[in-house]
């Protein structure tokens, strides 16, 4: 038998304790919100970054060019899988390739998805370290 538990009015919760509404705080982000477009990509972007092995090629790709040989090595995989990440951060613009010869070296898109990932690098290690 499971015995129920009930919140007493002493729990703090994360929520407002009365409903009231700052209407110019609200007015003056409404002006700026972004659109569903813009939430939607951003969205996306952050969905693929949740798959660690994806986080680990742009790690590698911060730190240098690499082609796909390189990154199955580094990561132990099969070049196949790698490709196919690969796939997946070039369709959200997060790397790009350039061919040399025979060969295609992958790099960051550009400098906002350092920018970015060093961010989420800084906040991951405050938490872990805080």
């Amino acid at each position: 038998m499971t015995k129920l538990m009930t919140l007493s009015p002493t729990v703090h919760r994360d929520v407002c304790d009365v409903q009231y509404v700052n209407e110019k705080s609200v007015k003056i982000v409404q002006k700026v919100m972004i659109g569903d477009d813009t939430a939607d990509a951003l969205a996306e972007t952050f969905k693929v970054l949740s798959d660690p092995t994806r986080v680990k090629i742009l790690f590698a790709l911060c730190k240098a060019e690499l082609c796909v040989c390189d990154l199955s090595a580094l990561l132990g995989m099969n070049d196949s899988a790698v490709s196919h990440h690969l796939r997946l951060l070039k369709a959200l613009k997060l790397v790009r390739y350039r061919r040399a010869g025979r060969m295609a070296y992958y790099s960051l898109d550009d400098e906002h998805i350092e920018k970015l990932f060093q961010q989420g690098m800084e906040h991951v290690q405050e938490l872990s370290y805080g």
